[in-house]
């Protein structure tokens, strides 16, 4: 059998007919000059994911650590629902430590198939986890 290296993103939709299928937009966020800049700009940047979390646009968000998960070198990943690509980019685009220079980021179309979200509410005790 020949290698493939890329298909059309419709070969996918199609193998994956039946699933979930809800395109999303990922944006991974790294650092420029070191991380002075990037805790310089931490509080005006999460009030603004705190934003767009509140205007439902933020899927998710935050750090990337480390392969072994001991260090942080400043990198992030954010999640945004959008219904274009060019939305996707502008609040990308719109963050400030995009803005400031602080971060550079990329940022992807992303699709979610398979997974699951749980969430338990307790209303004796008036708790809840979410999974």
């Amino acid at each position: 059998m020949d290698r493939i290296d890329s298909v059309p993103a419709a070969a996918v939709l199609e193998a994956s007919k039946g699933m979930l299928q809800k395109r999303l937009y990922a944006i991974t966020t790294t650092p420029v000059d070191g991380l002075g800049p990037v805790f310089a700009g931490m509080e005006e940047h999460l009030a603004y994911q705190v934003k767009l979390e509140q205007d439902g646009l933020l899927y998710a968000a935050g750090p990337l650590f480390s392969d072994d998960g001991e260090t942080w070198a400043g990198e992030g990943f954010v999640v945004v629902r959008t219904a274009t690509l060019e939305e996707a980019r502008a609040i990308a685009e719109a963050d400030p430590m995009h803005k400031s220079g602080a971060r550079t980021f990329r940022l992807r179309p992303w699709m979610i198939n398979e997974g699951r979200v749980s969430i338990r509410l307790d209303y004796s005790t008036q708790t809840f986890s979410l999974d």
